[in-house]
């Protein structure tokens, strides 16, 4: 009975970990034709019209524009951007920050995030689901080299503290990561979530949502 018990714990686990990213791949590739249907995932094009440049992208080492009011770019390169990551479970982002500039606390639905510092000092950070010690934030300063990882799903940021530019590379566990930005999602929705919800989930008055709402919220995506 007990070696049943731990045979049942060990394919629970294994399914668990099996879960935690994009699913396997059944073939070499299946990159999406032009006019796809969208599944859960993209369909396959046909092989003999595969080419060398579904699997490319150029451009990464320009520098993304930071002059909005955020002070940041983030330049994906997942799915959308190169074919033939379709099914392969994996995406790539350049973040460029002006000095002081902020990647602002969002999430990545689909995907965990590993990044390093090419450039620059950057304070970075995530917050843990609710707990019973309340949602613990761990951070971290790091400079040129270094690496931080964000778990999937969680809310996490990056600052350039420093007084000149930086720059970083992530890499996703997911060949569509998706990114949720609270502030835009919170107060920029498309309608807006009601100021009565809002004013009592934030514990302030309408007055104040009702500011919020009337910004200008920045996609820096």
């Amino acid at each position: 009975m007990a070696c049943h018990i731990l045979l049942f714990a060990l394919l629970a686990l294994a399914s668990s970990r099996v879960m935690a990213s994009d699913p396997s791949q059944l073939q070499d590739f299946c990159l999406l034709p032009l006019d796809a249907v969208l599944v859960n995932g993209f369909v396959c094009k046909p092989p003999m019209h595969v080419t060398a440049d579904d699997f490319f992208f150029s451009g990464h080492d320009m520098p993304g524009n930071t002059s909005n009011q955020l002070g940041s770019k983030v330049t994906q390169v997942n799915v959308n951007q190169i074919a033939g990551l379709n099914t392969l479970g994996i995406s790539l982002a350049r973040i460029d920050y002006a000095p002081y500039g902020l990647n602002p606390p969002h999430t990545h639905p689909r995907a965990t995030e590993i990044l390093t510092v090419l450039e620059g000092t950057l304070y970075v950070g995530f917050v843990t689901t609710n707990t019973n010690n309340g949602n613990l934030l761990f951070t971290k300063m790091f400079k040129k080299g270094d690496v931080f990882v964000f778990p999937e799903g969680l809310i996490h940021f990056q600052f350039n503290y420093g007084p000149t530019p930086a720059v970083a590379v992530a890499a996703l566990s997911s060949q569509n990561p998706g990114v949720i930005t609270i502030a835009n999602a919170v107060f920029g929705s498309n309608p807006l979530i009601s100021d009565a919800v809002l004013a009592k989930a934030f514990q302030v008055g309408k007055d104040t949502i009702k500011y919020l709402q009337a910004q200008f919220w920045v996609d820096n995506n």
